[in-house]
Protein backbone atom coordinates (compact mmCIF):
# COMPACT_ATOMS: atom_id res chain seq x y z
CA UNK A 1 0.00 0.00 0.00
CA UNK A 2 1.26 3.76 -1.37
CA UNK A 3 1.18 6.49 1.36
CA UNK A 4 2.13 4.22 4.40
CA UNK A 5 2.02 6.72 7.70
CA UNK A 6 5.05 7.10 9.56
CA UNK A 7 3.87 4.89 12.42
CA UNK A 8 6.04 1.81 14.42
CA UNK A 9 3.46 -0.67 16.00
CA UNK A 10 4.90 -1.93 18.58
CA UNK A 11 3.76 -5.18 20.59
CA UNK A 12 5.28 -7.27 23.26
CA UNK A 13 4.11 -10.87 23.07
CA UNK A 14 3.57 -14.36 24.89
CA UNK A 15 2.79 -17.46 23.41
CA UNK A 16 -0.13 -15.58 21.36
CA UNK A 17 -0.72 -17.67 18.28
CA UNK A 18 -4.65 -17.17 18.63
CA UNK A 19 -4.71 -13.64 18.50
CA UNK A 20 -2.09 -12.01 17.09
CA UNK A 21 -2.73 -12.29 13.71
CA UNK A 22 -6.11 -10.14 14.37
CA UNK A 23 -4.23 -7.25 15.89
CA UNK A 24 -1.37 -7.30 13.32
CA UNK A 25 -3.78 -7.68 10.11
CA UNK A 26 -5.46 -4.26 11.21
CA UNK A 27 -2.36 -2.42 11.30
CA UNK A 28 0.06 -3.87 8.55
CA UNK A 29 -1.52 -1.92 5.27
CA UNK A 30 -1.46 1.31 6.42
CA UNK A 31 1.48 1.39 8.80
CA UNK A 32 5.86 0.98 7.95
CA UNK A 33 7.04 -0.76 10.71
CA UNK A 34 6.17 -3.46 13.15
CA UNK A 35 8.16 -4.31 16.26
CA UNK A 36 7.37 -7.18 18.38
CA UNK A 37 9.12 -8.05 21.37
CA UNK A 38 8.42 -12.16 22.02
CA UNK A 39 8.84 -13.73 25.45
CA UNK A 40 12.51 -16.22 24.84
CA UNK A 41 10.71 -19.30 26.17
CA UNK A 42 7.31 -18.87 23.43
CA UNK A 43 7.08 -22.10 21.09
CA UNK A 44 3.60 -22.12 19.74
CA UNK A 45 4.20 -20.62 16.06
CA UNK A 46 3.70 -17.03 17.24
CA UNK A 47 7.00 -15.33 15.92
CA UNK A 48 6.25 -17.50 12.25
CA UNK A 49 3.14 -15.45 12.34
CA UNK A 50 4.45 -12.35 13.07
CA UNK A 51 6.76 -12.79 10.61
CA UNK A 52 4.39 -13.23 7.95
CA UNK A 53 3.23 -9.80 8.57
CA UNK A 54 6.48 -8.71 8.20
CA UNK A 55 7.36 -7.71 11.76
CA UNK A 56 10.73 -7.68 13.37
CA UNK A 57 10.77 -9.80 15.91
CA UNK A 58 13.05 -9.82 18.58
CA UNK A 59 13.36 -12.57 21.84
CA UNK A 60 13.81 -11.48 25.22
CA UNK A 61 13.45 -12.75 28.48
CA UNK A 62 10.21 -11.60 30.17
CA UNK A 63 11.30 -8.00 32.50
CA UNK A 64 7.67 -7.21 33.48
CA UNK A 65 5.21 -5.31 30.95
CA UNK A 66 6.89 -2.07 31.62
CA UNK A 67 10.28 -2.77 30.77
CA UNK A 68 9.19 -4.91 28.24
CA UNK A 69 7.12 -2.19 26.09
CA UNK A 70 10.06 0.32 26.46
CA UNK A 71 12.19 -2.21 25.23
CA UNK A 72 9.88 -2.54 22.17
CA UNK A 73 9.74 1.18 21.41
CA UNK A 74 13.75 1.87 21.78
CA UNK A 75 13.53 -0.98 18.96
CA UNK A 76 10.93 1.86 16.20
CA UNK A 77 12.42 3.62 13.89
CA UNK A 78 9.46 5.69 12.81
CA UNK A 79 8.57 9.18 13.93
CA UNK A 80 5.11 7.80 15.48
CA UNK A 81 4.61 4.87 17.73
CA UNK A 82 1.32 2.95 18.24
CA UNK A 83 1.31 0.64 21.34
CA UNK A 84 -1.01 -2.21 20.38
CA UNK A 85 -1.41 -5.12 22.32
CA UNK A 86 -1.98 -8.77 21.05
CA UNK A 87 -5.67 -9.26 21.72
CA UNK A 88 -6.44 -5.21 20.17
CA UNK A 89 -7.69 -4.53 17.13
CA UNK A 90 -7.32 -1.29 15.34
CA UNK A 91 -11.00 -0.40 14.05
CA UNK A 92 -11.68 1.09 10.73
CA UNK A 93 -13.03 4.05 12.15
CA UNK A 94 -9.83 4.65 14.20
CA UNK A 95 -7.56 4.12 11.32
CA UNK A 96 -9.91 6.42 8.81
CA UNK A 97 -9.03 9.03 12.39
CA UNK A 98 -5.31 8.50 12.07
CA UNK A 99 -4.99 8.49 8.62
CA UNK A 100 -7.13 12.40 8.50
CA UNK A 101 -4.80 13.60 12.01
CA UNK A 102 -1.68 12.29 9.55
CA UNK A 103 -3.24 14.61 6.44
CA UNK A 104 -3.17 17.74 8.53
CA UNK A 105 0.41 18.36 8.87
CA UNK A 106 -0.27 21.43 10.61
CA UNK A 107 -2.03 20.12 13.46
CA UNK A 108 -0.33 17.12 13.82
CA UNK A 109 3.11 19.14 15.02
CA UNK A 110 0.82 20.19 17.92
CA UNK A 111 0.90 17.30 19.53
CA UNK A 112 3.03 14.62 21.29
CA UNK A 113 0.39 11.83 21.41
CA UNK A 114 -2.97 11.03 20.92
CA UNK A 115 -6.00 9.08 23.01
CA UNK A 116 -8.44 6.67 22.48
CA UNK A 117 -10.86 4.79 24.08
CA UNK A 118 -11.09 0.70 24.07
CA UNK A 119 -14.47 -0.89 23.46
CA UNK A 120 -13.87 -4.62 25.07
CA UNK A 121 -16.09 -7.56 24.06
CA UNK A 122 -16.96 -10.02 26.40
CA UNK A 123 -18.89 -13.16 26.96
CA UNK A 124 -20.81 -12.10 23.33
CA UNK A 125 -21.11 -8.95 24.17
CA UNK A 126 -19.50 -5.52 23.52
CA UNK A 127 -18.98 -3.81 27.17
CA UNK A 128 -20.41 0.13 26.83
CA UNK A 129 -20.36 1.20 30.63
CA UNK A 130 -18.90 0.30 34.48
CA UNK A 131 -15.11 -0.01 34.58
CA UNK A 132 -14.27 -0.92 31.36
CA UNK A 133 -16.00 1.61 29.19
CA UNK A 134 -14.30 4.13 27.94
CA UNK A 135 -11.01 3.13 29.29
CA UNK A 136 -9.66 5.41 27.14
CA UNK A 137 -5.60 5.60 26.81
CA UNK A 138 -2.78 7.19 24.84
CA UNK A 139 -1.32 4.98 22.72
CA UNK A 140 -0.01 6.61 19.55
CA UNK A 141 2.77 8.92 20.57
CA UNK A 142 5.82 11.01 18.75
CA UNK A 143 8.94 8.87 19.51
CA UNK A 144 11.01 10.17 22.33
CA UNK A 145 8.38 12.12 23.67
CA UNK A 146 6.84 9.68 26.22
CA UNK A 147 7.51 6.03 27.53
CA UNK A 148 5.66 3.68 29.92
CA UNK A 149 5.35 3.96 33.80
CA UNK A 150 2.74 3.37 36.16
CA UNK A 151 2.80 -0.08 38.10
CA UNK A 152 3.06 -3.45 36.68
CA UNK A 153 0.76 -4.99 35.12
CA UNK A 154 -1.09 -1.61 34.64
CA UNK A 155 1.03 0.38 32.46
CA UNK A 156 0.21 3.80 31.76
CA UNK A 157 1.98 5.68 29.09
CA UNK A 158 3.39 9.25 30.28
CA UNK A 159 3.74 11.95 27.96
CA UNK A 160 5.76 15.05 27.43
CA UNK A 161 3.69 17.34 25.80
CA UNK A 162 -0.17 18.31 24.85
CA UNK A 163 -1.91 14.97 23.99
CA UNK A 164 -5.48 15.07 21.94
CA UNK A 165 -8.70 12.63 21.90
CA UNK A 166 -9.78 10.87 19.33
CA UNK A 167 -13.08 9.13 19.30
CA UNK A 168 -12.68 5.97 16.80
CA UNK A 169 -12.31 3.00 19.02
CA UNK A 170 -9.46 0.35 19.82
CA UNK A 171 -11.29 -2.81 20.34
CA UNK A 172 -10.89 -4.73 22.71
CA UNK A 173 -10.43 -9.04 23.02
CA UNK A 174 -9.21 -9.67 26.19
CA UNK A 175 -10.99 -12.98 27.55
CA UNK A 176 -12.47 -15.77 25.86
CA UNK A 177 -14.75 -17.04 28.25
CA UNK A 178 -15.04 -16.77 32.13
CA UNK A 179 -12.72 -18.85 32.79
CA UNK A 180 -9.75 -17.07 31.15
CA UNK A 181 -11.05 -13.99 32.93
CA UNK A 182 -10.20 -15.75 36.03
CA UNK A 183 -7.24 -17.24 35.39
CA UNK A 184 -5.89 -13.46 35.00
CA UNK A 185 -6.57 -12.58 38.53
CA UNK A 186 -3.83 -15.15 40.16
CA UNK A 187 -1.39 -13.57 37.79
CA UNK A 188 -2.58 -9.52 37.78
CA UNK A 189 -2.50 -10.04 41.90
CA UNK A 190 1.47 -11.57 42.11
CA UNK A 191 2.06 -8.04 40.60
CA UNK A 192 0.35 -5.98 42.82
CA UNK A 193 1.78 -8.04 45.66
CA UNK A 194 4.80 -7.51 44.16
CA UNK A 195 4.05 -3.20 43.81
CA UNK A 196 2.67 -3.30 47.52
CA UNK A 197 5.77 -5.33 48.88
CA UNK A 198 7.76 -2.73 47.12
CA UNK A 199 6.68 0.02 48.28
CA UNK A 200 6.28 -1.19 51.74
CA UNK A 201 2.78 0.08 52.05
CA UNK A 202 0.33 -1.29 54.56
CA UNK A 203 -2.92 -2.97 53.77
CA UNK A 204 -5.14 -2.62 56.73
CA UNK A 205 -8.29 -4.08 57.94
CA UNK A 206 -10.51 -1.12 56.35
CA UNK A 207 -8.97 -1.89 52.90
CA UNK A 208 -10.16 -5.22 53.04
CA UNK A 209 -13.62 -4.27 54.56
CA UNK A 210 -14.26 -1.11 52.42
CA UNK A 211 -12.24 -1.38 48.96
CA UNK A 212 -14.30 -4.88 47.23
CA UNK A 213 -17.78 -2.68 48.20
CA UNK A 214 -16.98 0.56 46.38
CA UNK A 215 -15.40 -1.04 43.62
CA UNK A 216 -18.52 -2.68 42.95
CA UNK A 217 -21.18 0.18 43.37
CA UNK A 218 -18.76 2.21 41.22
CA UNK A 219 -18.45 -0.19 38.62
CA UNK A 220 -22.45 -1.21 38.45
CA UNK A 221 -24.05 1.71 39.56
CA UNK A 222 -22.43 5.18 39.45
CA UNK A 223 -20.76 3.86 36.11
CA UNK A 224 -23.93 2.71 34.69
CA UNK A 225 -22.87 -1.03 34.55
CA UNK A 226 -26.31 -2.54 34.89
CA UNK A 227 -26.84 -1.16 31.51
CA UNK A 228 -24.41 -4.18 29.99
CA UNK A 229 -26.57 -7.05 31.08
CA UNK A 230 -25.34 -10.37 33.02
CA UNK A 231 -22.16 -9.99 31.84
CA UNK A 232 -22.44 -6.19 33.56
CA UNK A 233 -23.23 -7.92 36.41
CA UNK A 234 -20.23 -10.25 36.97
CA UNK A 235 -17.91 -7.86 35.86
CA UNK A 236 -18.52 -5.86 38.64
CA UNK A 237 -18.36 -8.31 40.84
CA UNK A 238 -15.33 -9.75 39.13
CA UNK A 239 -13.21 -6.81 39.84
CA UNK A 240 -14.91 -6.74 43.50
CA UNK A 241 -13.52 -10.28 43.74
CA UNK A 242 -10.20 -9.33 42.23
CA UNK A 243 -9.74 -6.28 44.32
CA UNK A 244 -10.79 -8.43 47.56
CA UNK A 245 -8.09 -11.34 46.39
CA UNK A 246 -5.03 -8.57 46.05
CA UNK A 247 -5.75 -6.54 49.22
CA UNK A 248 -5.91 -9.99 51.05
CA UNK A 249 -2.86 -11.51 49.37
CA UNK A 250 -0.84 -8.35 50.79
CA UNK A 251 -2.37 -8.57 54.42
CA UNK A 252 -1.32 -12.76 54.18
CA UNK A 253 2.46 -11.75 53.59
CA UNK A 254 2.38 -9.23 55.85
CA UNK A 255 1.35 -11.78 58.31
CA UNK A 256 4.08 -14.35 57.69
CA UNK A 257 6.53 -11.59 57.86
CA UNK A 258 5.57 -10.04 60.83
CA UNK A 259 5.13 -14.05 62.63
CA UNK A 260 1.87 -13.34 64.03
CA UNK A 261 0.78 -16.31 66.30
CA UNK A 262 -2.68 -17.25 67.13
CA UNK A 263 -2.38 -15.32 70.05
CA UNK A 264 -1.60 -12.01 68.20
CA UNK A 265 -4.84 -11.82 66.15
CA UNK A 266 -5.19 -8.97 63.34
Amino acid sequence: MENRLPISVCLISGAESARIGNALASVVDWTSEIVVVLNEDVADGTDSIAARYGAKVFREPWKGHIAQKNSAVQKATQDWVLGLDTDEVVSPELQAEIARVFACRSDLERFAGFSFPRLTFFCGRWIRHGDWYPDRGTRLWRRGLAEWGGVNPHDKLLVSGKVRSLQGRLLHFNAASINDQIAKISAYSDDFLANTLERRQRVTRMDLAMRPGWRFVRGYFLRGGFLDGWQGYYIAWMTAFYTATRYARVKEMQMRTEKLSPSNPL
